[in-house]
């Protein structure tokens, strides 16, 4: 064989190895700008900081470092600025938005939370003096603002460019370097039962996004950012943003908020609901308060189409607080400091928790806990003050709070505890429609629910193992000092949060009651009826120390013993044995409700309002098994398979090739 065969035949082997790598190298994470992208794109966002107002000079620092590298990189908000701080009761917005006017956004979606104050007396004038005060723009493409009388001037329903800040819209376009950007914002259609909206509409948000893409596309936008406030894998009754992804075309990124999902790296999705292969979607999430910022770097073919990405969410406790920040906030923080500090005159003897799954064996959204009971022991004893026939309070659990630590308790505590100034009132119930609540309040367990109900004045157990709207076993109703089977024809009358009783968390029972005039308003807020329960001589007289009493009791699937069971038969006797004295033939038939937790995965990574089935509202947790990349980097995993499997190719084939030509050489050498 010729030696000029021997290169022909390498130079071959060679040359189609190259060509593999070549096509596979510009589908890699992070592959080197220019190579075979178009645009590359940075977006710094964050949700769900619920008046952390504290939090934001913090997070100023960080933005400002960004923006150091990357001078056009958006600013996102994903929702729910309102509730949750002594910030919002006393200044409803005004404090944040301060701070978050210095720090620049490009544009925020609606939460849930911006719409708890509409049916207070002054209704939505607060979301709309939020909007309007604002020097950035709002999307809320499925919101329809048209039967509010604040909002309704602020909101136009068109896909426009440029944006007027303070204005609210179905959707903007900004330009960056050349480049058009489409924004459209969604909010969880479950605001309705969550939130107090009143004559504010919310649309399917598949049909709104579907929408949205399509305006955006026909203006020749194909790099598209949907800002949603939907949840990352909240209940798919209401949507979240992993169908989002999996059921609408041309959406480039997801940057959600609602779940208060730690997303420590962007998550991926190649695929539709079906299956199919689709172009790539990112989905992004900060967990909440304001603790992160999250940082995403994306880049684009020359049809919008996502090449590659880089992600990572920065944590603000490790930034310098800005000066210009802290100054803007100390106005704010004098009043609050001035309110928070004050004593209410009650002593906690321990702290009273207020815990969520992944953080605890038990949860405020799915186990009685102690500061459930002393909140509704609080509800009923002030109820019965004026409805002395209220024998039983309910109180959602997604909308308790915060904790009480040990110690003197503030009023600012306190008002931490139940944030939302919701007014008490009593409803009449019968016992067919307690049961209905009760199904209803245990409906996801043991996974958590903004809907589960704490109570007082009674005691129920059911079992987590049947089927939803199948599981209550017991309900008993407390009178005098013992407690009575609650008869299903028989009326009683509940004390709950006026949220609660006009449907809010999905309750359709409570919502007939309100339309039918069974609701009655007490007339009191529920954060200082709480206060004078703790303080009031006739009641905790300042002595806090509530305990856990089996008023909730999960049995997984083992059925209550008979009250009055069988005693054991007796042993033979053996003659070889000192006699055993027979058991207790009376054993206490009450499982122990700390073995009762029936806690199983969190199911939202929500801290939210009144109830967000967000779950994870504290104690989030990370979604590895999403499908998320483990580094900050991500590949198009698919392709990126293949990718690797054509390298593996093309490097044997080449190993061969130069074995061959060894070989080949060798017996040349022999035969000459």
């Amino acid at each position: 064989m010729k030696k000029s065969s021997y290169f022909s035949l390498f130079f071959r082997v060679f040359l189609v190895f190259v060509l593999l790598v070549s096509f596979t190298a510009p589908i890699s994470a992070g592959a080197a700008e220019g190579e075979s992208n178009h645009f590359s794109l940075s977006i710094m966002h964050m949700n769900d900081t619920h008046a952390h107002v504290e939090q934001l000079p913090y997070m100023y620092t960080a933005v400002q470092e960004v923006r150091a590298q990357y001078p056009d990189a958006l600013l996102l908000h994903a929702g729910d600025v309102f509730s949750g701080t002594l910030y919002f009761n006393q200044f409803h917005g005004k404090a944040d938005l301060a701070l978050m006017n210095l720090m620049g956004f490009d544009a925020m979606v609606y939460g849930n939370h911006e719409f708890d104050l509409g049916s207070s007396e002054d209704g939505h004038q607060s979301l709309a003096e939020f909007v309007e005060g604002a020097n950035f723009p709002f999307v809320g493409t499925n919101i329809d603002f048209s039967g509010d009388a604040f909002m309704s001037t602020l909101a136009s329903k068109e896909f426009t460019s440029p944006a007027e800040a303070g204005k609210s819209y179905d959707g903007i376009i900004k330009e960056i370097n050349g480049e058009q950007v489409g924004i459209f914002g969604l909010t969880t259609e479950e605001t309705a039962d969550i939130a107090s909206p009143v004559n504010v509409i919310f649309s399917d948000y598949i049909e709104a996004a579907n929408r949205a893409v399509a305006a955006f596309e026909e203006q020749g936008v194909n790099k598209i950012i949907a800002v949603t406030h939907l949840g990352y894998n909240s209940n798919p009754q209401v949507g979240n943003d992993l169908l989002l992804a999996q059921h609408v075309e041309g959406i480039d990124v997801i940057v959600g908020g609602h779940s208060h999902t730690q997303l420590s790296a962007p998550v991926l999705i190649e695929q539709d609901s079906q299956g199919n292969e689709k172009d790539p979607t990112l989905i992004v999430q900060a967990y909440q308060y304001a603790n992160y910022l999250g940082e995403l770097h994306v880049d684009f073919d020359e049809n919008g189409v996502v090449t590659s990405y880089t992600g990572q969410l920065i944590d603000t406790n490790e930034k310098e607080a800005d000066a210009e920040a802290l100054s803007i906030l100390q106005p704010f923080k004098d009043k609050v400091d001035e309110l928070a500090n004050q004593d209410s005159g009650a002593v906690a003897k321990k702290t009273l928790a207020n815990p969520r799954l992944g953080d605890s064996e038990v949860s405020v959204r799915a186990n009685e806990t102690e500061l459930g009971n002393v909140i509704t022991d609080a509800m009923l004893a002030k109820a019965q003050e004026q409805y002395p026939n209220a024998v039983i309070a309910m109180q959602n659990g997604g909308g308790i709070r915060a904790p009480i630590a040990e110690g003197p308790i503030t009023v600012g505590e306190i008002i931490a505890v139940l944030p939302f100034g919701n007014d008490p009132v009593v409803v009449e119930l019968t016992g067919e429609e307690i049961k209905e609540i009760l199904e209803y309040s245990v409906r996801l367990a043991p996974a958590e629910s903004g809907a589960f109900l704490h109570v007082a004045g009674m005691k129920f157990t059911y079992d987590s193992t049947k089927e939803p709207g199948s599981r209550i076993i017991t309900m008993e109703v407390k009178q005098g000092e013992a407690y009575e089977e609650i008869v299903a024809e028989q009326t009683y009358l509940v004390t709950t949060n006026n949220f609660t009783a006009k449907g809010g968390d999905g309750f359709d029972v409570f919502a007939t009651a309100y339309a039918d005039g069974r609701v009655s308003d007490i007339g009191q807020i529920d954060w200082q009826q709480f206060l004078d329960y703790l303080v009031n001589p006739m009641y905790l007289n300042g002595v806090v120390d509530p305990v856990i009493e089996g008023r909730i009791i999960d049995l997984i699937g083992v059925e209550e013993e008979d009250e009055t069971p069988d005693p054991d038969p007796e042993p033979e006797p053996n003659p070889d044995q000192t006699p055993i004295p027979d058991p207790d033939p009376s054993p206490d038939p009450t499982p122990n409700p700390d073995d009762q937790n029936g806690v199983d995965e969190d199911q939202d990574p929500i801290n939210d309002g009144k109830t967000d089935d967000d779950t994870n509202e504290d104690g989030t947790r990370t979604d590895d098994d999403q499908g998320r990349q483990s580094g900050v980097g991500g590949t198009l995993p698919n392709t990126a398979t293949n990718s690797y499997t054509i390298l593996l190719v093309g490097g044997v084939l080449l190993l061969m090739g130069v074995t061959i030509i060894i070989v080949r050489k060798i017996r040349y050498k022999k035969l000459v």
